[in-house]
């Protein structure tokens, strides 16, 4: 299954394409320039502000530590209005054939913890790699076995990560 780069909110007129709604692709706009004065990067970009404090903390520390071993990660997907949550479950129903079928990759608006601010898709695959070795030591967990990309706050850092659901809809 593909990434989703929308993450806007429910007015923009295309969530997909408008640069201030996509979310951090490059490990410089992650963590920020470091000069001072200088905003926080992504602070323009719903698909960041609106994610839990922690959690963006989390990963930026995290993203931080990668770069030192050579790995580069980014936030693929952050925060998403119900709205934009919903074309995505109505796309994978039109996918998969059926909404049973499409709750194994996307949540419900009511079910998604990308619509409260409670999750992040991580990139590129050597990332999400770096992250599952090394995310607890953050609080970060993948949460559903089907999706290496899909992670939340989960434990405390240097806790122990819950065990994976199978997908989304155990979830649901």
């Amino acid at each position: 299954m593909a990434f989703a780069w929308g993450c806007g909110t429910d007015s923009a007129p295309d969530e997909r394409t408008s640069d201030r709604l996509l979310p951090v692709r490059s490990v410089e706009e992650l963590l920020g320039s470091g000069q001072s004065g200088t905003p926080p990067a992504g602070s323009d970009r719903p698909a960041i502000t609106n994610l839990d404090p922690d959690l963006l903390a989390a990963v930026r520390a995290a993203a931080r530590d990668a770069r030192k071993d050579g790995v580069e990660l980014t936030i693929s997907s952050g925060w998403r209005s119900r709205a934009h949550q919903q074309r995505l479950l109505d796309e994978a129903v039109a996918k998969y054939g059926s909404e049973e079928e499409a709750l194994r990759y996307v949540s419900t608006p009511d079910a998604s913890a990308h619509v409260t601010g409670d999750a992040v898709d991580i990139g590129p695959t050597a990332a999400d790699d770096w992250l599952i070795q090394h995310g607890a030591d953050y609080g970060l967990c993948q949460t559903f076995a089907n999706e290496i990309w899909h992670f939340e706050l989960a434990t405390v850092p240097g806790g122990r990560c819950p065990d994976m659901l199978p997908d989304s809809s155990y979830r649901q």
